[in-house]
Order: structure tokens, then C-alpha cells, then sequence
């Protein structure tokens, strides 16, 4: 809910609508879980205010941890039995939320775990909103290791869990809003620091080219020529290569943002030096970065990551065409970090 609708919510329980600004503080500001920890509401108003504003709807299933603890995934189990995942990943400088959009993905990319799982449905905003407010309490309960400093609060977002977020567009766009307005309206975090990724869903890329964000776009593209991305990314057979480039090129030119292009380098598949070369033809010039991102395989398949002589040679050529691009840090291996592992190795 926006704030008015908090409330007007409040108000209908015979309360003062202030009291819906006090809640809300707890929830984003102090990620208060309990109603008895809600000292500034009225003992006999706490647990009508909370049940009615604030029910549980996470429970973990599941937790893994890595890098020291500086990492970790949980398996969320949501009301209806759905299960999903979010990972935590605290950095010296930031702490980056990995949320889900969907319990499952229709989109059947081949090497994504979640993809062939199917979609079982849409999460809503406030779903996606408890993924990030769970981390930031793990964080501020002393949970994570690292201490007080510069990344003690959630500071970066990025929809790349389960799910295509443009095919829950108003979910994802409402969870940008709740989780970027400052408090006591949302959780206050910079629109900036979040990234919406999507496999190239051109009308939607539009639509929120159109919203008046300042979000990072990502696109996962895995391929520079239709012939190998119909295979990886079924999508493409809806929206070729050319419309989502163009639709990621109208999303930086109204935005002023860059776009970051992901590519899963999946040994003897998509890591040719020629594709590299195509990809760069591609980009070069545009406001672009490349995330090239070593393949995490999910058990039972074939394919793998590319080979370390590869992946350089692939990062020469962009670098040769000046194209920008890093290789993404690979965190998570060991505790089924690729998107949806964890909900598959739960499945009956």
C-alpha cells in the first residue's frame, strides 16, 4: 500500500491515521517484526494494527550461507505453498538484495534453473517488498558479519531472482516505489541502486522507460545473433536481437542511464571469439556495459562454463571495440546460488 492507503486502512479500525506513519516506520525504517516491540503504539491497538497492515508473508525454508556468511540465500515459503528465493551478498562498501518477481518464470530459457521449472505465479509488491525488508533486519539484528560501517543497510536491489519482473510489471513497479521513497513512505533506498533485469520484453522496456525512474535496465541477451537466441532465450522469436537493442538504446537515451547487457558465457555454446566480435560490432558506441557472467550450471545439464582462454578472449574483443565490461563476481556456488536451485531441490 502507498501511504494514504495506510491510513485510510488505520482510520477504518477506529484508529488515528498517524498511527499509520508509526507503523510504516517500523516496518521500513526499524524492520520491527513483533507487535510487542511496537512500544509507541497502544498495547490494545499493536496486534489489530499489525495483523491487519503487516501479516507474515514469508517463511524461510531454507537458509544457506557462503564467504564467511557474507552471502546468503534463503528459500522463502509464501502463504499458498509457493516457495522462492532472495540472496543477500554484503560487499565492504554495499550490501546488494537479489529479489524474486515470480514463483517460477515462463519464459524457458534452457540453462536457467528457474526457467524450467514454469511460472506458478506472480508475487505481489508487497511480497517482493518483504524479500529486501527480510535482509535489511538480518543485517540490522547483527546477523550478517561485518560490523557497523558503510554497509550495514541494504543499499542496492537488483530483480534478477526468479521470475521475468516486466511480466509483473505493476508488482515490480509498485516494489520500486515502496522501496525508494524515503521513509515513512518506503524504505528510502536510491533509485539508482536498483536494477531490473529482463530477457528483452520490448513493449514493457518502453512502459518503463515512460515511469520517470532512474533505475538501472538490464538486459539478458546471452547472444548477439537470433539464430543461437531463439535456442537460449525463446522470447527472441517475439522480439528479435535488433527491436531489444533498439528498445535498450530508448531506454538510455530517456533515462540518461546506462544499460547493462548480461551474457552467461556457456562453454562452446555462445563464447566464440566471432560472437564476441559480433557483440561488440553491436554495442560499440552506445551507453552500454557488459556483464559477462561465468555460467553457475544447475544440475543435471550439459552445458558449463566457458573456459578461462575464453572468457579473455571474449572480453579482448569487447575491450578492442572499447566496448565496457567486467566479469561478474561468481559468489554463491556452494550453496546453489544460480536462480531457483534451491526452490527445485525442495520440490517433492
Amino acid at each position: 500500500m502507498a501511504l494514504a492507503e495506510r491510513r485510510a486502512v488505520v482510520a477504518g479500525l477506529g484508529e488515528p491515521p498517524f498511527r499509520a506513519v508509526q507503523l510504516s516506520r517500523h516496518f521500513f525504517g526499524r524492520f520491527t517484526q513483533r507487535p510487542e516491540e511496537m512500544t509507541d503504539l497502544p498495547r490494545a491497538s499493536r496486534d489489530a494494527l499489525a495483523q491487519a497492515l503487516l501479516p507474515p508473508l514469508l517463511t524461510p525454508e531454507r537458509e544457506l550461507s557462503c564467504d564467511g556468511g557474507a552471502t546468503r540465500k534463503t528459500l522463502w515459503r509464501l502463504a499458498d505453498g509457493a516457495l522462492v528465493e532472495s540472496v543477500l551478498m554484503r560487499y565492504p562498501d554495499r550490501v546488494t538484495m537479489c529479489v524474486s518477481s515470480q514463483a517460477g518464470c515462463g519464459m524457458g530459457c534452457p540453462f536457467c534453473a528457474t526457467g524450467q521449472a514454469g511460472l506458478t505465479r506472480n508475487l505481489s509488491a508487497a511480497e517482493i517488498v518483504a524479500q529486501v525488508v527480510a535482509g535489511a533486519r538480518l543485517l540490522a539484528d547483527g546477523q550478517v558479519p561485518g560490523g557497523p560501517g558503510p554497509a550495514h543497510r541494504v543499499s542496492n536491489v537488483v530483480f534478477m531472482g526468479m521470475g521475468e519482473p516486466l511480466a509483473n510489471y505493476a508488482s515490480v513497479l509498485a516494489a520500486i516505489r515502496r522501496l525508494t521513497e524515503p521513509l515513512p513512505e518506503g524504505m528510502g533506498i536510491s533509485q539508482r541502486s536498483v536494477t531490473v533485469s529482463t530477457v528483452g520484453l520490448v513493449p514493457a522496456i518502453a512502459r518503463l522507460a515512460a515511469e520517470g525512474l532512474s533505475v538501472t535496465l538490464a538486459v539478458s541477451l546471452h547472444a548477439p545473433d537470433d539464430e543461437l537466441r531463439d535456442t537460449l532465450v525463446p522470447v527472441n522469436r517475439r522480439w528479435r536481437v535488433a527491436e531489444v537493442l533498439a528498445a535498450a538504446r530508448d531506454y538510455a537515451a530517456a533515462t540518461g542511464r546506462r544499460v547493462s547487457v548480461e551474457y552467461a558465457l556457456i562453454a562452446g555454446v555462445n563464447d566464440q571469439a566471432w560472437r564476441a566480435a559480433l557483440l561488440a560490432e553491436l554495442l560499440a558506441g552506445r551507453l552500454v556495459h557488459v556483464n559477462l557472467i561465468p555460467l553457475n550450471p544447475t544440475p543435471g545439464s550439459t552445458w558449463t562454463e566457458s573456459r578461462p582462454a575464453d572468457q579473455r578472449e571474449f572480453v579482448r574483443r569487447l575491450a578492442a571495440r572499447r566496448v565496457p565490461c567486467t566479469v561478474r563476481d561468481t559468489r554463491g556456488r556452494e550453496i546453489d546460488g544460480a536462480c531457483g536451485q534451491l526452490a527445485a531441490s525442495a520440490r517433492p
